[in-house]
């Protein structure tokens, strides 16, 4: 039996006059993964192979996405390529599939996220006007009453992130793309700063954030202190961490596990104003 928020995440699909393909396996459930890893990879090879299929929304994040990396079929994805849409733990898959195709795909909302409770309008409009046309140059801007220039300044460069734990994940695999030149754009959800501090950290130890051109920080919600003991506040961590960097830094960008926010194509070319604020598209993320 179908979830009450998936299926009022199909509807709302419906609603839009598409029709809906389920997975084989959409129902399943394994533990705190979302059935086994050998059926959660049929289901998304077999949407690649099916050529009445024309986008791919994920469900909802979780976990156990790096579980199943090296045996999609990537090539498959290189002769069709589709949309892919989600976050949060489709972050790694995301970047697996850019790595080994080059294929943009869109970390933006999911079937039983957004569109189960009812999708916020900034959030839906964006969304649609992302996936739905071949659009040369979108402008998105973090809002004027936010504090959202860490460090001034301006670059160019291919938009590559999401989900910072996912990231991590990825690296020292074969799995990660290069950042050499990118956008970084980062956001997470539920970890407290000092995790933060230690995946940044980690990107930082690794060389990611040696490469990169601009970082872009998204909402990071419940990003707390969990007890009493000695903290720092996650605006403090990021200014720190930051500091020594020589690239333009935003922070606040309406981006992340929250309901008003920004769909973003991983991949494209893109250009920061830290300065205004603001994050421009360059390039269109799919063709007529």
């Amino acid at each position: 039996m179908i979830p009450e928020r998936l299926t009022n995440g199909i509807h709302y699909l419906r609603n839009r006059g598409f029709q809906v393909k389920l997975g084989q396996h959409i129902n399943d459930v394994n533990g705190y993964l979302a059935g086994r890893d050998a059926d959660r990879l049929s289901d998304l090879n077999e949407m690649f192979y099916d050529e009445d299929v024309a986008a791919i929304f994920c469900t909802r994040g979780g976990y156990g996405t790096p579980r199943i990396l090296e045996q999609i079929d990537y090539s498959a994805i290189q002769r069709r390529p589709k949309i892919l849409v989600g976050y949060s733990d489709i972050t790694a898959l995301q970047l697996a599939i850019f790595k080994q195709t080059g294929l943009v795909t869109f970390s933006g909302p999911m079937v039983a996220v957004e569109m189960a409770k009812g999708i916020d309008p900034f959030t839906e409009s964006n969304f649609w006007k992302m996936l739905t046309g071949p659009q040369a140059r979108l402008q998105m801007r973090v809002p004027a009453d936010s504090n959202f220039c860490l460090k001034p300044g301006n670059a160019k460069g291919r938009l590559l992130g999401g989900c910072l734990s996912l990231i991590c994940s990825l690296l020292g695999t074969q799995f990660l793309p290069d950042f050499h030149g990118a956008i970084l754009f980062l956001e997470d959800v539920g970890e407290e700063p000092y995790r933060i501090d230690r995946m940044f950290n980690q990107l930082r130890l690794a060389g990611v954030l040696n490469d990169v051109n601009g970082i872009v920080f998204g909402q990071f919600p419940d990003c707390v202190p969990k007890s009493d003991a000695p903290s720092m506040a996650l605006p403090e961590v990021i200014s720190e961490l930051t500091a020594e960097l020589n690239v333009p830094v935003i922070v606040d960008f309406p981006y992340g596990h929250v309901d008003a926010k920004y769909t973003l194509p991983i991949g494209v070319e893109a250009m920061l104003d830290a300065d205004a604020g603001l994050l421009e598209i360059c390039e269109p993320a799919v063709i007529a």
